[in-house]
């Protein structure tokens, strides 16, 4: 593996700022999302944060595929 400790950063930081915005975008549309966090009930709180980590996951894997990956082959 050739990718040094800042391109592995660069991937997680970008993963996690995509997925993030994924997420908070698809719990708005979906309903499930207010617009504080004190104003949701539990469920909704814990719901939405599976959303944020599902698609942090995702987006990290998509990246670290396509940039770390991917130019090896």
């Amino acid at each position: 593996m050739s990718a040094n400790v800042f391109d592995i950063m660069i991937v997680i930081a970008l993963g996690t700022l995509a997925g993030t915005g994924i997420g908070l975008i698809i719990g708005f549309f979906a309903g499930i999302q207010k617009r504080e966090w004190s104003a949701m009930n539990r469920d909704q709180q814990i719901f939405q944060l599976a959303l944020l980590i599902f698609f942090c996951v995702i987006c990290i894997a998509i990246l670290a595929y396509y940039f770390l990956i991917l130019p090896e082959m």
